[in-house]
């Protein structure tokens, strides 16, 4: 089996992101096959249960309120909606719903307890949950888990050294202190980033390292492509080449062997084919239904015919185990 590293130098991984396409794909899916059902793709299924309104600026976010995007503010969905939501999505195919707020971190209130009842609900319906509410306290994450929560998603997004030009309302170290406080409560880490920020090649290479050099590599890693939005700052960035996403994906899934790599915002803009090459470079995970948070997606449909004609199959929910009952081994593989 393939060694599980956290030491990789920004060299090493600089050397698999350039290696010739063709064999950068055949090392990614050779390892793949070594440490993963190879044709086997989890769906996750993303709802806003509190839209817009951000006081963050996000440079890429049309939910951030300073901007103007025309997206529409609402407050926290009931719960009942948030759960019609998920069975909608579980008979689509999804094993996991997650919930993301706009909110730059939680803050102990009704509308907190109101996310909590949420995830047990949720739970109720035998998928696994997932949260992205912004900063988290050690209290908080335990809450959480404590409700059942599966995974939580923070993403780092770019680079330490770029991160002031996307985000100056938040530190790096403060997303990675968030990650710390996840991984202590025993929820399942979800975390990766957004590639086409006007980022350099440097700067995704230093995004993995920090992402593989973590005391314990996250168990899913969602690679985004920028959906630029009217009236963000990065508006006007040019779509990113599916080569940049297939090298980043592969690499992803060199240096952390046993993640799950999600095939994340940006597939709308990808054909069939290109989707397909991305999963023969590493990815075993997608978000499916209409809409990514406030950005299109493709429907489960369209995504169960993708399916079919690849010869893939959806992944059960809790494959490795509940929250807080899982082994060491079976929490790297979850």
């Amino acid at each position: 089996m393939t060694e599980i590293r956290h030491d990789w130098t920004k060299e090493e991984i600089s050397e698999i992101y350039h290696t010739p396409i063709l064999d950068l794909i055949f090392r990614a899916a050779t390892i793949h096959r070594e440490n993963q059902d190879y044709g086997e793709v989890q769906i996750s299924s993303l709802i806003s249960v509190k839209t817009g309104g951000c006081p963050e600026d996000c440079a890429y976010c049309p939910q951030a309120a300073r901007y103007q995007t025309g997206v529409n503010v609402h407050a926290i969905l009931p719960k009942e909606e948030v759960v019609a939501a998920a069975q909608k999505a579980k008979a689509g195919g999804a094993s996991r719903l997650c919930m993301g707020a706009a909110w730059r971190e939680v803050r102990d209130n009704r509308d907190f307890d109101k996310v909590i009842d949420m995830v047990k609900a949720v739970n109720e319906l035998d998928m696994e949950v997932c949260c992205t509410l912004g900063m988290l306290t050690e209290a908080q994450a335990q809450r959480l888990a404590d409700a059942g929560l599966y995974a939580y998603n923070h993403n780092l997004d770019t680079s330490e050294e770029d991160y002031k030009r996307i985000i100056t309302t938040r530190t790096y170290d403060e997303r990675l202190q968030t990650l710390e406080h996840v991984r202590k409560a025993k929820i399942s880490v979800c975390s990766g980033g957004i590639i086409g920020l006007g980022e350099t090649v440097e700067d995704r290479i230093s995004m993995l390292k920090t992402l593989s050099n973590l005391p314990k590599h996250p168990e899913s890693v969602p690679v985004n492509a920028l959906v630029p939005v009217k009236g963000t700052p990065l508006a006007d960035q040019p779509r990113v080449s599916v080569w940049d996403m297939v090298r980043m994906i592969a690499t992803a899934r060199i240096i952390m062997p046993k993640t799950v790599v999600r095939l994340s915002a940006g597939r709308t803009e990808m054909s069939v084919v290109e989707q397909a090459m991305c999963f023969m470079a590493g990815a075993s995970s997608i978000f499916a239904g209409e809409k990514l948070l406030t950005t299109p997606n493709p429907d489960f449909d369209t995504d169960m015919a993708m399916f079919q004609l690849l010869g893939l199959k959806p992944r059960e929910a809790f494959k490795n185990g509940r929250p807080n009952q899982v082994t060491e081994q079976q929490a790297v593989e979850a």
